[in-house]
């Protein structure tokens, strides 16, 4: 019976993705601790430590389909590991000879950590896909929505005009960064981890540089300069990246979720029969998406702090920081794909209305264009007259309910200075969208150059 919901038949719809389940699952690991078993008596092998007949067998037997969970699980209780349960009954299935040879000069953690490793190469396969996604989306939209006008917010309150193209470019401009950063992490990250009961490789001689890097041959992985099981930083940085990523997902989930409120409805979710529901009220449209955005981000954002507190490791084996990661590391990749599963979804099918985004920026008679009327009057009257004239024309267009424009034609100072035709244009808002245009260009520069 599942208690984490991300792990359950029913919640974990909402949480995490089925994909990275299959990645990063108990079974899944199980089978990449049986992988490196594997690959460990290849290369051994092909080094003439051990018979070949041997590796043949390991590896004819290393698949998770052939253990006894339930005697693995009794073996991990006693044991505080799965791997030497694991190791005997790969032996067994292995049979005669080449049980002798089974896990020949390794550690426990030597196969945990480069498991792991394997692991998180798919895990981030998969991120690293969807994270393609939801920036070719939100490329489209930038680009589709380059010149759409709308209000721009401070405080939840109208500010200036931008441009929904330049709210796009906002939210995708840290991905596409995520993104470089994803690539330059990757290497420091998929390193074999071999170095036997502390790290020296004693074990094996002077042969044990040798077999790392025929291990990592085997595993296409790269060989670290010195052994990493107690230097926790590449494992504590794909964690961080996570976060980092969360976070940026947020700030878009976020933005959405604001935008998609009955009294703005200026974008919403992508929408289909029932989606967003409620038992009671048949009009609801809620932001669900965006809601578990938040959700999965929050959790990642807890486990990154359980995931450094791990790297205070004791010589050369910890007695308690390392046996939390199990808790933390498959959950952070569980829950950010579902994170970034749910973004992809908006990003991809959300649903723009420019016509009502229009209408929000008018909402205050042009008083969202009161600095760029300032600016325009300051070199005619003077900037502290400007202001002046500007805040009691946006007084009375917003007490009278008249445009900011009639409000401004009836101060002398103004009308004797700016005719009608020059303040109906200083008070139109695509007049004044600076620097927008330009941004979204170099973001969009970014991503094509990527």
């Amino acid at each position: 019976m599942s208690v984490n919901p991300a792990d359950g038949a029913v919640w974990g719809a909402l949480y995490g993705t089925d994909a990275m389940r299959a990645v990063m699952g108990e079974r899944a690991l199980l089978q990449r601790m049986l992988d490196v078993e594997a690959a460990l008596a290849r290369a051994e092998a092909g080094l003439g430590i051990i018979p070949a007949e041997a590796a043949a067998a390991i590896t004819a037997a290393a698949t998770v389909d052939r253990l006894d969970m339930a005697a693995l699980a009794k073996a991990t209780r006693n044991t505080g590991y799965p791997v030497v349960g694991l190791v005997k009954q790969l032996g067994a299935a292995a049979g005669g000879e080449a049980s002798r040879w089974t896990h020949w000069g390794a550690t426990t953690q030597d196969i945990l950590d480069t498991a792991l490793v394997l692991a998180l190469r798919d895990a981030f396969g998969l991120l690293r896909h969807d994270l393609d996604g939801v920036i070719a989306a939100l490329a489209r939209r930038a680009r589709e929505h380059r010149d759409t006008v709308m209000a721009g917010r401070t405080h939840l309150q109208h500010a200036l005009p931008v441009t929904f193209g330049y709210k796009c470019a906002v939210w995708l401009s840290p991905l596409v960064t995520l993104r470089g950063m994803l690539d330059a992490m990757l290497p420091r990250l998929l390193r074999v981890q071999f170095g036997g009961a502390v790290g020296t490789l004693a074990s094996l001689g002077d042969r044990g540089s040798e077999v790392a890097e025929a291990l990592a041959h085997e595993l296409d992985l790269t060989v670290p300069d010195i052994p990493w099981h107690v230097d926790r930083t590449a494992i504590t940085e794909a964690v961080a990246w996570c976060g980092l990523l969360c976070g940026a997902l947020s700030k878009m989930a976020t933005d959405v979720m604001l935008l998609m409120q009955t009294e703005v409805a200026e974008v919403f979710e992508p929408h289909e029969a029932g989606r967003g529901g409620s038992s009671t009220m048949p009009q609801k449209r809620n932001p669900i998406a965006c809601e578990y955005v938040l959700a999965q981000a929050r959790g990642v954002h807890a486990l990154v702090p359980q995931v450094m507190a791990a790297m205070a490791l004791d010589h050369e084996r910890g007695t308690g920081p390392w046996q939390a990661e199990p808790l933390a590391v498959p959950q952070a990749m569980l829950l950010t794909h579902g994170a970034l599963d749910q973004a992809r979804l908006i990003a991809e099918g959300m649903t723009v209305d420019a016509a009502r985004m229009r209408r929000n920026l008018e909402a205050t008679g042009g008083a969202i264009m009161a600095e760029a009327v300032m600016m325009a009057l300051a070199p005619l009257i003077g900037r502290g007259e400007a202001h002046d004239a500007v805040h009691h024309a946006c007084d009375a267009a917003l007490a009278e309910g008249v445009p900011l424009a009639e409000a401004l034609g009836r101060d002398p100072a103004v009308a004797s200075r700016v005719d009608t035709a020059a303040i109906a244009r200083i008070t139109e808002p695509a007049s004044y969208l600076g620097s927008a245009g330009q941004f979204v260009d170099r973001v969009l520069a970014r991503v094509e150059a990527a």
